[in-house]
């Protein structure tokens, strides 16, 4: 079974930007979303995935992800999956021994940027660094598969 663990967080300052190792580009949608689970599929690059994740609020859930061919993943992200799709800049901050994730979306989703962390299990600690925000891990409008059904520019600011 995989088990993902991982905590959202808005970001207080821009100071993370000095601390970034890598970044990539992500271009994701979504086939379906139901109460128990959302199927999405990624593109990064030359790669590409399928992603299926139960539907669960807070920190922890079940996810699996599987490599597909990139044509296949272009053609489901064009014909099958709902609109609009999640375009965003990831940014990878190393502060050992995690690896904080800082989505910083385009499109619909412009001006939104979150910071993740994955855990290695349930209650583990973890040091959050001074341009850490406000944890959003319990507010599903943070969560992509719901930022595809109700994209930020449409959020009452």
């Amino acid at each position: 079974m995989a088990l993902e663990v991982e905590h959202k967080f808005l970001l207080a300052n821009d100071a993370w930007r000095n601390e970034v190792e890598d970044s990539v580009i992500y271009k994701q949608g979504y086939l379906s979303g139901s109460p128990l689970s959302s199927i999405r599929v990624r593109i990064s690059a030359s790669q590409a995935w399928l992603n299926i994740k139960s539907a669960t609020i807070g920190t922890h859930r079940l996810e699996f992800e599987y490599e597909i061919p990139l044509a296949d993943a272009e053609q489901l992200l064009a014909e099958l999956c709902h609109k609009p799709l999640i375009e965003k800049v990831r940014h990878f901050v190393r502060r050992d021994p995690h690896t904080w994730e800082i989505d910083e979306f385009l499109g619909d989703n412009q001006g939104l940027i979150v910071a993740e962390i994955e855990l290695s299990q349930i209650g583990e600690s973890f040091a959050k660094p001074a341009w850490l925000g406000q944890e959003v891990t319990d507010d599903l409008r943070y969560y992509n598969n719901n930022l595809a059904k109700n994209p930020f520019k449409d959020w009452d600011k």
